[in-house]
This record gives C-alpha cells, structure tokens and sequence, in this order.
C-alpha cells in the first residue's frame, strides 16, 4: 500500500535556511575581519571575544533553522504529486 506523499518545504524556506547557515558560516570563516586585537573588552583581545559571540549566535542560528526545517505545512496545503486528495 502505498503511502501519500508529504507536502515539500517551500524553495523559499530552504533559500531562508541556507541564508541563515551562509552567516554563521561566514561570520566565523571571515578572517580579515577580526584579525586584530583591538578593542579589547575585559582585557580580551577583539579576536577572542568575537569568537566567543559566536558561539551562541551560531547555536540560535541552527536553532532556528531546525524550526523552520521541522515546520508542518499549512493544513489546507495538497502533495504535489498532482493527485487528489481522495484515494
């Protein structure tokens, strides 16, 4: 018996996803950005405090990508696979 096929995740959605991954990737790989050791805060150099804000950053940045991956479709939405509902 075969299973009905499960509405996909709109191309907008993944495109917002990847987006969000692009800037936690790109926030840290950025090199020449913080390649420096001034402004210091706490008496920690701008390389190793910009890391460190990085880490939470990136965790809610997942995070919110998770939600969005894991999202139910609204409940009027129909498969895509062209056939009625009714079978």
């Amino acid at each position: 018996m075969a299973q009905p096929a499960l509405p996909r995740k709109s191309p907008a959605t993944w495109g917002v996803i990847a987006i969000l991954l692009i800037i936690a990737i790109t926030g840290t790989l950025w090199v020449p950005f913080y390649a420096r050791s001034t402004p210091a805060l706490g008496g920690f150099p701008f390389f190793y405090w910009f890391q460190l804000i990085w880490v939470p950053v990136t965790g809610a940045l997942c995070w919110i990508c998770y939600l969005l991956a894991k999202r139910r479709p609204p409940r009027g939405s129909r498969p895509r696979d062209g056939r009625g509902a009714h079978r």
